[in-house]
């Protein structure tokens, strides 16, 4: 937990605006034409990682045209802080078969790759007719080794950022800061 007193002292700790709300949607709406597109008709499935990604994808799936059903998953990396402890850990697995689906991963932000490496590896061997991913955020810079060499990357990424510590439109510091509308990022000291 946070040790924050007052709503100065949250406030404070954001250091600026790095993507207005605005901007957001419209980036929104521009990947939901894009997926539609795609699948032209065909149903997907949606699978949000919790909970960094639920805000993004209650948006993303209000701004695609094509019938979609949703399910969620939850894997995590990042426990209190603002470093990625290493290790991926699924608390929350998918409950139905993805099979027959057409998968697309919905996730807020890509830093070193790893959770979202293995979250996809793990879908790939349940035979799914295709697998997607889609993400707010990518941090290109902070790639993991394993995951570059690998070659995986996002089919899809709404914004590019450096390496920053950020906030909102889900994503949060122990828990603090999801609701707010916009991305910013976050400075640990109060000087901000």
């Amino acid at each position: 937990m946070l040790d924050i007193q007052s709503t100065q002292t949250y406030q404070e700790r954001i250091r600026r605006t790095l993507i207005s709300e605005e901007e957001i949607a419209a980036a929104v709406q521009n990947a939901g034409k894009e997926i539609s597109l795609l699948y032209d008709g065909t149903p997907i499935l949606l699978v949000s990682i919790l909970k960094g990604a639920f805000v993004f994808m209650a948006d993303l799936m209000r701004a695609v045209d094509v019938p979609c059903e949703v399910a969620f998953m939850c894997a995590k990396s990042y426990y209190s802080g603002t470093f990625s402890t290493g290790t991926v850990k699924i608390t929350m697995d998918l409950e139905q078969d993805i099979s027959g689906y057409h998968v697309v991963i919905v996730e807020d932000i890509i830093d070193t790759g790893r959770t979202l490496y293995d979250v996809y590896n793990l879908l790939k061997g349940r035979n799914p007719r295709s697998l997607r991913v889609v993400t707010l955020l990518d941090k290109p810079s902070r790639r993991d080794a394993r995951v570059a060499q690998s070659g995986f990357k996002p089919d899809m990424s709404l914004f590019t950022i450096d390496d920053l510590f950020v906030v909102g439109y889900g994503l949060d510091c122990a828990e603090y800061y999801r609701n707010l509308p916009y991305i910013a990022e976050y400075s640990p000291s109060q000087e901000g």
